[in-house]
């Protein structure tokens, strides 16, 4: 078995003990760096998240308000044809935007599911005194 100092005397043994010495350090600093880009497209995620999220608590509020009206005028809960048109523009969006129509679809699924739960509360509470 040879010693480092052996690889260091002799020509082409030298440079591949030369480049071995360096690899780990290379490895770490490339290592290092692969952290950092992770790390910020991390952030970057975490504020889009946020965007989302308070886009998300804005549609709630703008429903609720919604309802308010729709309960002070009489006005049917349950809107099918509504329901249809914004299913149907998030798949356009979808499928416009490279992304899967039934994700889409599904997500808003939910997003409705939760408005109309919020709308039939406000709609059968009483209307508050004027």
């Amino acid at each position: 078995m040879t010693t480092p100092s052996q690889h260091l005397q002799g020509g082409e043994d030298a440079s591949a003990a030369a480049r071995e010495a360096v690899s780990p350090s290379s490895s770490f600093a490339q290592s290092t760096a692969a952290e950092r880009i992770l790390q910020s497209l991390r952030d970057e995620l975490d504020g889009l998240d946020r965007t989302l999220l308070e886009t998300l608590r804005q549609r709630l509020d703008c429903c609720c308000r919604i309802g308010l009206h729709k309960r002070d005028h009489a006005i049917p809960m349950m809107q099918p044809h509504r329901i249809g048109v914004v299913q149907e523009r998030a798949a356009e969006f979808a499928a416009e935007h490279g992304m899967s129509p039934p994700f889409l679809r599904a997500l808003y699924e939910l997003i409705i599911a939760e408005t109309c739960r919020l709308e039939d509360e406000i709609i059968g509470a009483p209307a508050a005194a004027a």
